[in-house]
């Protein structure tokens, strides 16, 4: 098992070495090894092979499916369940970091996911590229607009989608980068990029790049985050 120092992740002195995330949807700046979750953010492990034994089981699931993986990396939004412990997880910033918020078990049964781009792929359907490396397919008969930096609900596992959060004033936003990572707050303020400048989009008083910004409800959070 290769493993990386962890004061390379972010995540302090102690212990000297971690897993090393094996490449996968979300960059690697931008996620956690199941290892790492099992064995030192929830403690449910005191060692690499407690947790591996964890993980071989099946009892950890990510965003309905199990994962056997100790590389496997979740990342921001991702849905992590321990169905035997009644337990559930998502991954949220902090701190230019990721930290591990527990919701209610009826809530992971919802990801919420950004627009990142969008593809026509025949006359009557369009592809979402969306944050986590996957992509929806949607009609044009589909009457939601879909615009990239708006945020899809789904359903899981099946992932279609619940509900469209648009990225507008007035949503409620969560700032995912930068200083002001993990704020959240009602869009005041979207001020349009250039070629000289990117957007900004201000949220309860504090401004930030437009690109830190993830959709996360409408008048409130979706989620309890």
């Amino acid at each position: 098992m290769v493993h990386t120092k962890r004061i390379a992740t972010g995540y302090g002195k102690k212990p000297k070495y971690i897993t090393t995330l094996r490449a996968g949807a979300h960059p690697k700046k931008n996620s956690v090894s199941l290892m790492y979750i099992i064995r030192d953010m929830l403690g449910y492990a005191s060692t690499a092979r407690e947790a591996r034994k964890i993980l071989n089981d099946g009892l950890v699931l990510v965003d309905k499916k199990a994962r056997r993986d100790p590389n496997y990396g979740v990342g921001l939004m991702d849905v992590l369940e321990i169905p035997k412990l009644k337990k559930s997880f998502i991954l949220l910033p902090k701190k230019n970091k990721l930290v591990l918020k527990e919701i209610k078990t009826k809530d992971a049964g919802v990801k919420l996911c950004k627009i990142k781009s969008k593809v026509i792929v025949s006359g009557t359907m369009t592809q979402l590229n969306l944050h986590d490396g996957s992509n929806i397919i949607v009609e044009k008969k589909d009457k939601k607009e879909y615009n990239t930096k708006d945020t899809v609900v789904l359903e899981l596992p099946g992932r279609k989608i619940k509900e469209l959060l648009k990225f507008k004033k007035g949503n409620t936003a969560l700032v995912v980068d930068g200083i002001h990572s993990g704020a959240i707050g009602s869009v005041e303020e979207i001020v349009p990029g250039s070629m000289k400048h990117k957007s900004l989009t201000r949220i309860d008083g504090l401004q930030t790049l437009t690109d830190y910004i993830f959709m996360v409800g409408k008048t409130k959070p979706y989620l309890d985050l």
